[in-house]
């Protein structure tokens, strides 16, 4: 029995749009609402429906090397823009509303305003210049989302590994701010850096043990019972 292949994105949102009187549709997405550590980067992107590379797909289901290699027939073929919202945006307003923030400054960054976006997800910024979709799983639906997907993928994993060069101990290079072991154990041993998210659970008690509120044996404990609930 032959098995059924995993539909890929296409364009016929984007072309549908089109059609509807609009000349220039761009697709947002982001990368890096998780992380422990680091900016959340939300990237926009217009498409040129005769130069579309091939391959592209939701940033998550890319090696690295693909990723690579599209990002860059991305940035030779369409108009991108990028923005990242820093830790301490993020720590300012929350998570949500910094991802929101940076989907808005992105699509305003765009050499030219679209007349339609799409954004991956349940919900779209308010302020976009334009009418705008929620497409939820649009990364693995629509081509231009799948494409900032990965524009903004690239664009953090970057940002990370270069941090990574100068923060040494946490290995950002590695996880790229992810809660893995290995991260949650050296911010036990070396304390939350500038470049971590203090509202989020784990780093606030990584802080909170470098002040003397709470003591190591609690700090431990909560990061085997959160890596154990991972697993």
């Amino acid at each position: 029995m032959a098995t059924r292949s995993t539909p890929r994105p296409s364009f016929r949102r984007e072309r549908a749009a089109m059609k509807d009187g609009c000349t220039l549709v761009a697709g947002v997405d982001e990368a890096g609402r998780g992380p422990l550590a680091g900016p959340v980067v939300a990237a926009a992107v217009i498409l040129d429906p005769k130069r579309i590379p091939k391959g592209l797909n939701d940033s998550k289901v890319l090696d690295l090397e693909k990723r690579e290699a599209l990002y860059q027939k991305i940035m030779a073929s369409a108009e991108v823009a990028f923005v990242s919202a820093a830790p301490a945006r993020i720590d300012r307003i929350d998570i949500r509303k910094a991802t929101l923030w940076a989907m808005c400054a992105a699509v305003e960054a765009l050499p030219r305003r679209p007349d339609r976006v799409f954004v991956d997800g349940k919900e779209f910024p308010h302020g976009l210049p334009c009418p705008a979709e929620a497409v939820i799983d649009g990364d693995a639906k629509l081509v231009s989302i799948a494409a900032a997907s990965i524009v903004a993928k690239v664009t953090r994993d970057r940002i990370m590994r270069r941090l990574g060069m100068s923060v040494q101990g946490y290995g950002f290079e590695r996880h790229v701010g992810y809660a893995t072991r290995e991260h949650r154990a050296a911010l036990v041993d070396l304390g939350p850096t500038r470049h971590h998210r203090r509202s989020f659970a784990p780093v606030r008690l990584a802080w909170e043990l470098r002040e003397g509120v709470i003591a190591p044996t609690q700090a431990e404990l909560f990061i085997e019972n959160e890596m154990e609930a991972a697993e």
